[in-house]
């Protein structure tokens, strides 16, 4: 069976208004006169980039502005496109990159007509090509790359290398003007709980195997569940099905908390080797006796157990740096239990919760185009590359980049 691709939407990919800056406590912009050798802002004044992402199985593109005269961030447009592999796959390099190359020029297109719909020629009006240097899948990660050089060139405008894992972490700011939280990052490929202290994001506590995203996609693919739109969001489905009139069955998992790091591998083997069990019926409709079990029991469980996991976490990490508010970002942070459980534990310490939907949560072109505003506005040595520093890394952590647009205080935890 033949991999499917979700379609073009014709609607408007980008509907929210303008972020002031102001609520972030950034370092003040430095005047583009002072970094005249990188950039240069379009004829209105205003500071564009084109962002493209393609680290795993979203191919995204985002047109991101700054305007001086209101000292805002708006996402002009963001459209993404994505690889839904069949049920019971996962999807693989090779056929995520082709799905890449099929369509980021499309992308790119749509994302420059609904940004400038009255310009013949978009392309003027930007002042750089942000793309995502990784972490990533190898082969997506330089499809995308190979975009960006090729406009880079094309347009003669620079090239700003993004960490997919900060450009989530900065699109959430921005979007939530969350000026200083904790931040748990959750999503496919990674699990961390982060909080920033003298000029990096600190890595407190992580998956000491896969992530938490992976976790719940294989057992998706186990109980046969839909990879449309994503296997993750299924599960939330079939969980959704608990409530007091009709309770499911909550199965007792591995609970594995090390410290501050989780393991979620072997609660995965045990799920899975409760699949096999005589008492596991697939369909709720089956259920004759008490001892049995569905694929909603389970997936209600699953989630239940994990996301307590990273709540306990989190919390620590809150009392660690005496921090109040908790940032929720990457694909499963818009999974609405795990922020329902996140905002309760925040509210019993007096904190605030931000939190975001799909449009931001999942990877997306604008998040890339956000990051790299700011290595561009600040001048950021390691991301303003040459051409021939452009090549992708699958393995770039959240704590390696130098974050030059927030102030080097230290946090309480220091």
């Amino acid at each position: 069976q033949p991999p499917t691709m979700t379609s073009l939407s014709s609607s408007s990919t980008a509907t929210d208004p303008p972020c002031p800056i102001a609520p972030l406590h950034n370092l003040p912009i430095p005047p583009p006169s002072h970094f005249a050798h990188l950039y240069k802002p379009n004829s209105s004044g205003q500071t564009i980039i084109l962002g493209i992402e393609g680290s795993a199985n979203k191919c995204g593109v985002g047109v991101l502005c700054y305007n001086p005269t209101t000292q805002t961030y708006q996402t002009l447009s963001n459209p993404r496109k994505t690889y839904v592999s069949p049920a019971g796959c996962g999807f693989l390099p090779k056929e995520t990159a082709w799905h890449h190359q099929a369509h980021v020029v499309a992308l790119i297109r749509a994302a420059l007509s609904e940004a400038f719909p009255n310009e013949t020629h978009p392309q003027t009006q930007l002042s750089a090509i942000a793309f995502t240097l990784g972490p990533g899948m190898g082969g997506p990660l330089r499809s995308c790359a190979m975009a960006a050089r090729t406009l880079s060139l094309l347009w003669k405008v620079p090239l700003i290398a993004v960490n997919h894992c900060i450009a989530h972490i900065e699109m959430g700011r921005v979007a939530t003007s969350a000026s200083d939280p904790v931040v748990l990052y959750v999503s496919g490929g990674n699990t961390q709980v982060i909080a920033y202290s003298d000029g990096r994001y600190r890595i407190f506590g992580e998956t000491i195997d896969i992530a938490v995203g992976n976790c719940l996609d294989r057992f998706a693919r186990v109980v046969g569940l839909s990879n449309d739109p994503s296997p993750g969001y299924n599960i939330e489905l079939e969980a959704r099905k608990h409530c007091d009139e009709k309770p499911l069955k909550f199965v007792e998992l591995p609970y594995v908390v090390k410290g501050m790091d989780v393991s979620f591998s072997g609660l995965l083997t045990f799920i899975e080797d409760l699949t096999k069990k005589k008492e596991f019926v697939k369909n709720g409709d089956e259920k004759q006796g008490e001892e049995q079990f569905t694929t909603a029991d389970l997936c209600y469980s699953l989630q239940e157990t994990i996301f307590a996991m990273l709540v306990e976490i989190t919390e620590r990490t809150m009392a660690h740096c005496g921090q109040n508010s908790v940032l929720i970002v990457g694909g499963v942070g818009c999974n609405k239990r795990l922020q329902h459980m996140m905002a309760d534990m925040v509210a019993d310490r007096g904190g605030t919760l931000c939190a975001m939907d799909h449009r931001y949560c999942i990877d997306n072109g604008a998040m890339i185009a956000q990051a790299g505003m700011f290595g561009l506005q600040f001048g950021s040595e390691s991301m303003m590359v040459k051409m021939e520093e452009t090549q992708c890394t699958q393995r770039f952590r959240t704590d390696q980049v130098e974050v030059v647009w927030r102030p080097k205080t230290r946090g309480k935890h220091a």
